[in-house]
């Protein structure tokens, strides 16, 4: 990564410019002190206490030295929304873990990534920034390299970063705009399974908004946005109104309509790690929640589904 030193930063050292004007973290930080080439200033090594000038060339290293062991790159075919050399956003299918684990490997979101960039000059780290059910569809950020993972970390804390998702629900909520707010932890029974709380019940706090935008025959078309991100956050708030997604089978029931449940994220939107320039991002519906859609709500429904665009962007 290239870096030109502005004239507001002149005389700032190295260290400070890494940390608080490019986003690097502490311990990237230290790992550049150790790597060859790792912190360059007008082509020569460059020690964090250097002070800089206007004009300077700052070099930093944002690649890692080798590709993480456990990714398998496997030939998976991927709808990607948007991707430049910092940022990759695929829109994930369902029945795809989104990194490996004990059961799945070569078949996960990762794995795929790493298959799309194993030709690449740098190897391929996954880094989500925003990971998804392995049931649950729709747009998932990745970060390309360290800088660009600390700075959509810091977005994501400051609230930068909106998600929103698709839902079908087994219900009609009471509040057509509403907010579910409560605490989350996992139950006694299951290390998977979470479930609300009271505030002393050693959950975390958990906050979700959401808006119906069609009804029919008991069920309800929802958009929702999670301003936190706990697990199986959309899941859990919908069933403790008495709304559960449809076909979810932990929370809720399966379904004949269809055989996950019914969430889609459907619209991102974010600042640039690099430019700072607002993308606003959207993945088309998978067929299993199109025809699940239409089954209950009507073509009419899904033709006019994305004129709901004050919510979306």
């Amino acid at each position: 990564m290239r870096y030109i030193i502005s004239s507001a930063e002149d005389g700032l050292t190295v260290k400070q410019i890494l940390l608080s004007n490019i986003g690097v973290s502490v311990s990237h930080l230290r790992h550049l002190k150790f790597i060859e080439n790792g912190i360059m200033l007008n082509g020569e090594k460059a020690t964090v206490r250097r002070r800089v000038a206007t004009g300077d060339c700052l070099e930093v290293a944002v690649e890692d030295a080798r590709e993480g062991s456990r990714l398998t790159p496997t030939d998976i075919p991927l709808e990607m929304i948007y991707e430049d050399s910092a940022i990759a956003v695929p829109s994930k299918p369902a029945n795809m873990p989104t990194h490996p684990s004990h059961d799945h490997h070569g078949d996960t979101l990762a794995d795929a990534l790493a298959y799309r960039y194993k030709d690449c000059p740098t190897p391929f780290v996954f880094r989500p920034i925003n990971r998804l059910d392995r049931n649950t569809s729709g747009l998932t950020l990745i970060a390309r390299d360290r800088i660009s993972a600390a700075r959509l970390s810091e977005s994501m804390r400051e609230g930068r970063i909106k998600k929103q998702y698709l839902a079908i629900l087994c219900g009609i909520p009471e509040r057509e705009d509403g907010v579910i707010e409560t605490y989350m932890r996992r139950t006694e029974q299951s290390i998977i399974k979470r479930e609300v709380c009271d505030a002393d019940g050693g959950g975390d706090y958990a906050l979700t908004r959401y808006r119906v935008i069609a009804k029919a025959d008991g069920y309800s078309l929802v958009l929702a946005s999670p301003e936190t991100g706990r697990t199986h956050q959309l899941r859990v708030h919908f069933s403790s109104i008495g709304c559960a997604i449809l076909g979810d089978d932990m929370y809720g029931t399966p379904s004949p309509l269809i055989s996950r449940q019914a969430l889609h994220a459907v619209a991102l939107r974010l600042p640039h790690p690099n430019t700072s320039e607002e993308l606003s991002l959207r993945a088309r519906l998978p067929e299993d929640m199109r025809s699940a859609l239409i089954s209950v709500f009507g073509e009419e429904t899904e033709a006019h589904l994305y004129e709901y665009s004050d919510f979306l962007a």
